[in-house]
Parts: C-alpha cells; structure tokens; sequence
C-alpha cells in the first residue's frame, strides 16, 4: 500500500488551516476559559481539508503557540500557555480532530452524522481538558470538584460550542466553499 504524500497545496491549506485557527482564537470574551472562536476553526478546517490535512493543522497549530508564537486566546504562546489550567482545552482540539478523522467515512455524507462526530470531539476535548485543569489547578491551588471545574470550564461553552459546530457545519457543506477547497 502506497503512502499519500503532501503536495504543496496540501501543506498551504493546512498553513490556512493553522492561519484561521489563530485569528479566531484571539476574537475572545474574557471568562475563566475565554470564549473564543478557537472551537469553530477547528471544526470548520477539520471539515474543509479533511482528516488528515485538518489535524496536521491543529498540530501545526499547537506548535506554533508553544514555540512562543502568540497564536492562543489573549494572544498568548509558549509552553507556559499549554502547561496551565487551560492548556488541556488547547491539547485537546487535537483529539476532537483525531476522532473527525477517524469517522470522517461514516460522517462526510450525513449532516447529521457529521454533526454527531463533532459533538464526540467536542466531548473528547472537553474531557481532556477538563481533566487537566483538574490536575494544574488542584497541584497549584488545593482540591476543587469536578461540579465546579465543570461549572467554570465546561457548562458555559455548551450552547456556544454547539452552534460553533452549527456554523461551521453550514459553512463546510456550502458548495461554494467546497469547490473552493477541492478545486
């Protein structure tokens, strides 16, 4: 079995990618968490270039801001930014775009199954990172419940985060935008 490589347009697709996850992350709304459209680039490039090209991109992403690039929420970068409470929230958008990927045969004909797979990674990412402000916060500042890192990190992105992935399912179904894309 042959490997596919990367062509030229892939890797300036997935700067792009990379490029809008940026821009959307610092249009935020301070909170605990900021409200950011961090989110929906990811759902929206993961959607547009598919798996592959959309996660190199979230990785592409994330190395970016911990390199120091102030590519995060705020206009923050570097590995402080990655290793404090939030930093688990950034981490996992990688893993709400491995399982886009891993289910992008079964989800890329049906919006509806489309949809469902970017509720999991949403769920995935708000799982990890949830765990994660768990264990910064508690090793930095005493035991906290999970009631509460829920209350502060969790419960307030719902709704923003479902029509987030609304959005960019509108977007990413527009045949004007995919033939843009696939060319």
């Amino acid at each position: 079995m042959e490997k596919k490589k990367l062509k030229a347009i892939d890797i300036v697709y997935i700067a792009i990618g990379a490029a809008l996850m940026a821009v959307c992350s610092w249009i935020s709304i301070p909170f605990v968490v900021p409200f950011t459209l961090q989110t929906f680039a990811v759902f929206l490039t993961v959607n547009l270039l598919g798996g592959k090209r959309g996660s190199i991109s979230v990785l592409v992403y994330i190395l970016l801001g911990a390199v120091g690039l102030p590519v995060f929420a705020n206009f923050k970068g570097g590995l402080g930014a990655l290793l404090g409470t939030t930093g688990g929230y950034i981490i996992g958008f990688l893993f709400t775009a491995a399982v886009m990927w891993a289910l992008e045969k079964i989800s890329s004909k049906n919006i509806a199954l489309n949809a469902a797979v970017m509720l999991l990674g949403l769920l995935v990412c708000y799982a990890f990172g949830t765990a994660w402000f768990m264990y910064v916060y508690i090793r930095d500042n005493g035991a906290v419940t999970l009631f509460t890192v829920l209350s502060w990190c969790v419960i307030p992105f719902i709704v923003p985060d479902v029509i987030k992935i609304a959005l960019a399912l509108f977007i990413s179904r527009n045949k004007g935008v995919r033939r843009v894309i696939n060319g």
